[in-house]
């Protein structure tokens, strides 16, 4: 079965892929939640690059990767997991559960750590919020994820099966959350009891910082309602909110280019969790 798993991964996951990216950007085309004001092509391509560079790294960076280290701790009998007598059907949720409270924390860490929060902000200075939005991370910031990740199956020996399923769940609500959506209000609503929607994650993306630092969950909102992180909306409005960050405003800046070396670019102030706000410096040029 876990070899059968490693055979089928990378199918599995570039199916769902391509499937939940092509119906997201159809579904933002016909029923868009905000105004569109950049062109598409302009961040859609500098965004799906980032994401083939993003892939290219891993691959070459990680002779083994998430799941595949999963089915090694499995047959050598690592991790918390794999030393416990527990029903599958009890393991398999407690493990994806335990992954997603681990990138839940992760993802608090990458905002609460100024040197960290340099290489996230890429992430939240895009200027606007779709579904490439949800790709759209520093190759430093993947390379670092995953050396946590695999830090996390080590240390908690999770069934192959249960990693794969979570990786799959979390590249699929991300595109999902970062989408230009329109859901009406009562589905949001009820739907976000469940699992991250659009509305939710998009507070996380304003210009505020107040609101930046909120709402970091990815695959379920429990994390952040029972840790304090949960802000229901954005005080502006989501039509009216300003996406992004202070600091890098302009259309350059949305180059692949740009992107890549914008953790050298000016200071890491102002929205680190916990640090004083200060004036900050707009689209510094080299």
């Amino acid at each position: 079965m876990p070899q059968n798993i490693l055979e089928q991964e990378t199918a599995i996951r570039l199916t769902v892929f391509l499937g939940v990216l092509i119906g997201m950007a159809v579904w933002e085309v016909i029923v868009p939640r905000r105004r569109v004001e950049i062109p598409r092509l302009l961040r859609w391509s500098n965004n799906l690059a980032l994401v083939v560079l993003d892939t290219l790294l891993v691959r070459l960076a990680f002779p083994v990767v998430a799941v595949g280290l999963a089915v090694i701790a499995q047959e050598n009998g690592w991790g918390l997991l794999n030393q416990m007598s527990i029903p599958g059907w009890i393991v398999f949720p407690v493990a994806v559960l335990a992954l997603d409270l681990a990138i839940y924390l992760q993802h608090v860490l990458f905002h609460a750590v100024p040197a960290l929060w340099r290489l996230h902000r890429m992430h939240h200075a895009d200027l606007e919020f779709d579904v490439t939005t949800g790709l759209r991370f520093h190759p430093l910031e993947i390379l670092l994820s995953m050396v946590v990740k695999l830090g996390v199956v080590m240390a908690l020996g999770p069934p192959a099966f249960a990693v794969l399923i979570f990786e799959v769940l979390l590249n699929a609500s991300s595109l999902f959350n970062h989408s230009n959506i329109r859901l009406p209000l009562r589905i949001d609503a009820v739907l976000r009891l469940f699992i991250v929607t659009p509305d939710m994650h998009r507070v996380h993306h304003s210009i505020h910082p107040s609101e930046t630092n909120s709402n970091f969950g990815f695959n379920v909102p429990w994390w952040d309602r029972i840790l304090g992180t949960y802000l229901a909306q954005p005080k502006a409005g989501h039509e009216d909110m300003t996406i992004g960050i202070e600091q890098f405003r302009s259309r350059r800046s949305l180059w692949l280019d740009r992107m890549l070396i914008q953790p050298l670019l000016g200071r890491a102030s102002g929205y680190p969790i916990n640090r004083v706000e200060e004036p900050s410096q707009s689209d510094p040029e080299l």
